[in-house]
């Protein structure tokens, strides 16, 4: 999809944080951790040289999260950027995707890096590990008064944020998931059927994509198969997010089971389903009498 005139200054903005995501998953792929060098340095704590060793590994590794981090920021704005375009009146939010194709795709795009993004972050305990690490010495240091360089990068305030967002279990999503619920609060004339409706109608678009083998023949690769559900789950928790009673109720326009059932393994031993369960466990405390208290549930 190609953008038209009235989408290419969005489109252009999106493009320049999008350019940036495949090296962001190339570089979190590659992180290997600090494990052997905190391991010995904690094992023997009176030799300098190993805290030595283990501190010049974990500093550079702090800065690679760093970038990770404030990479999910402009990826929050650009989202926040994309829902104002494809809902705001007075266009329905189908007349806007239909419209705004180009729009659409890159709404699509920030899922899917989302997804693939918090997959990695998941196999890879160091990157907590490593934070905690660095967290310790820090405080460490501070108590004993003393200052370090990486300070002036990463100093307290942005360490306490940076440890919230890889505290989460899909840190990404849940920027994303934050970022929909404040675009549909700070926007309260703004009727929020328009941001559900977009949502379930991309949900739609990708499970008649999935379940349709005339369309499905069409796929020329397994990414693209992955594309289409990893773009599925991710509208689906965003929708559940906004939705009042979520996903699952009865009023909802998507439907979750159905689209839950195209995975292409058991949904507890995959990725995707670890993604959902990360969703289930968040939402369950904020149901309320009407809605459904989990996905979980609803798969019984």
């Amino acid at each position: 999809a190609q953008p038209t005139e009235g989408e290419r200054e969005i489109w252009n903005q999106i493009s320049a944080v999008l350019q940036d995501s495949e090296s962001i998953l190339a570089d979190l792929q590659a992180y290997k951790g600090a494990g052997p060098e905190i391991r010995d340095a904690i094992q023997n704590p009176n030799d300098i040289q190993l805290q030595e060793k283990a501190w010049n590994a974990v500093c550079p590794l702090v800065v690679r999260l760093k970038r990770f981090y404030e990479f999910s920021i402009r990826l929050e704005k650009a989202l926040q950027s994309l829902l104002e375009s494809l809902t705001c009146p007075p266009y329905t939010p189908t007349q806007h995707l239909e419209r705004e194709q180009a729009l659409a795709k890159e709404f699509a795009e920030i899922l899917h890096f989302t997804l693939r993004f918090d997959e990695l972050k998941m196999r890879n305990p160091a990157i907590q590990n490593d934070f905690s690490y660095y967290r310790r010495t820090i405080s460490r240091n501070r108590i004993n008064n003393m200052h370090l360089d990486i300070e002036n990068e990463v100093n307290n305030e942005m360490a306490n944020r940076m440890s919230l967002f890889y505290a989460e279990a899909t840190p990404m999503l849940k920027t994303l998931s934050n970022a929909t619920m404040h675009f549909v609060s700070e926007n309260k004339t703004l009727p929020i059927e328009n941001t559900t409706d977009c949502l379930s109608t991309m949900t739609s678009v990708c499970k008649v994509m999935l379940e349709t083998p005339e369309y499905r023949s069409r796929f020329t690769s397994e990414e693209t198969l992955m594309f289409c559900m990893r773009v599925m789950v991710g509208v689906i928790i965003l929708y559940d997010h906004v939705h009042p009673v979520g996903a699952f109720c009865k009023t909802s326009k998507i439907d979750g089971p159905g689209s839950i059932h195209l995975m292409p393994t058991p949904l507890p031993d995959s990725v995707l389903g670890r993604a959902l369960q990360a969703e289930d466990s968040s939402q369950q405390c904020h149901r309320g009498p009407g809605g459904c208290s989990s996905f979980r549930e609803q798969m019984l």
